[in-house]
């Protein structure tokens, strides 16, 4: 008797998004995106500034309303408008240097319903510390926050978004203006967080070297609407590239390797 092999069945997908619209201030920043989020996986989201890809991730979260269809399939109720279990990096955020907050305070803010003059529980002190434990910045949980580096508040920010533990996280290019030498940290991090984890990542960049290396999906979007996906050896081809990005392909393609 022959024993067939297992086969490992295909990915799923935790989000589904079908005919995806959206307009703001009347015009069409999204028109009709087709994709699908897989379970597990790193997806990146490539494409030129104001083709829509912040419109996407803030879609996804509920901040724009919009007409069509997003999914998510993970056993939550995500018909509230603010969608659970989902954590979410800006690309910046803007702090009043003013405002003497530690690290631990700014965690604190966002995460006790306790009033910070109260002082920060015990409890909530050990939760911050295990979250800046994952992001390797621990350390600094007592520096302030207008002291970090670009690349060290971006930590700060993903430690943030890991709390509850999310099914999905969303990157609108969380390494811009960080130096090279950080933002290959940064990347090796999310895609170690992804192996550890196992949580669902979209990340949005325009470093063609990084989504080569770390993503498994790469979705294209152009003029609101996906042009092409695949694996990153299909995708991130001059062909794709130059339909993605028109006559600024040049600046980049130097973040790509040939």
């Amino acid at each position: 008797m022959t024993t067939l092999p297992v086969l490992d069945p295909p990915t799923r997908p935790l989000v589904t998004i079908r005919d995806l619209r959206v307009e703001l201030g009347g015009h069409p920043v999204l028109n009709g995106v087709n994709a699908d989020l897989a379970r597990g996986k790193v997806t990146a989201l490539i494409g030129l500034n104001g083709s829509g890809k912040t419109t996407l991730l803030r879609a996804l979260v509920h901040e724009y309303s919009y007409r069509g269809q997003i999914r998510f399939h993970c056993g939550h109720d995500h018909s509230k408008p603010t969608p659970e279990h989902i954590g979410y990096v800006p690309q910046k955020l803007t702090l009043d240097a003013r405002l003497p907050l530690t690290v631990k305070d700014l965690l604190a803010l966002a995460l006790s319903h306790r009033p910070l003059f109260l002082g920060i529980s015990r409890r909530m002190v050990e939760t911050i510390r295990q979250l800046l434990e994952r992001v390797d910045m621990a350390h600094a949980m007592d520096r302030p926050v207008e002291g970090l580096s670009g690349g060290q508040l971006q930590r700060v920010l993903l430690a943030l978004a890991l709390q509850p533990q999310p099914e999905l996280l969303l990157l609108d290019e969380p390494a811009a203006g960080i130096d090279f030498r950080d933002q290959q940290k940064f990347y090796d991090l999310i895609a170690n967080l992804n192996r550890t984890s196992g949580v669902t990542v979209l990340l949005v960049s325009h470093e063609l070297s990084m989504v080569s290396r770390h993503s498994d999906h790469v979705l294209c979007l152009t003029d609101g609407k996906i042009q092409c996906q695949g694996p990153p050896k299909e995708i991130l081809t001059p062909v794709n590239l130059a339909r993605t990005f028109g006559a600024d392909m040049q600046q980049f393609l130097h973040h790509h390797p040939h």
